[in-house]
């Protein structure tokens, strides 16, 4: 039995074939890679901002600690103790 060869016409549309799955695979990864770097983006978000809340609410929890509350009124407001003196230092 004789096996019939493939046509020109035939080994060009298997050509074109080839051609059109490698650009789609192409295009698939380069939109894969996008994605996992858009993935990392998005997951250093969520951790910056799961550090916020923790420190939000580390501040919630210890909103009634004395010193805690000194510490915000010395630094932040600027307060000082009665009969507490201020030095302050230039350059």
């Amino acid at each position: 039995m004789r096996t019939k060869k493939a046509g020109i016409l035939t080994k060009i549309v298997v050509l074109a074939l080839l051609i059109a799955a490698t650009v789609t695979l192409l295009r698939m990864h380069r939109q894969i890679l996008q994605a996992q770097e858009e993935l990392k983006e998005k997951q250093t978000q969520v951790d910056e901002q799961a550090q916020v809340n923790a420190d939000l609410q580390d501040a919630i929890d210890h909103s009634n600690d004395p010193d805690r509350q000194q510490d915000i009124a010395r630094t932040e407001r600027g307060l000082v103790s009665p009969g507490e003196k201020v030095i302050i230092f230039t350059d």
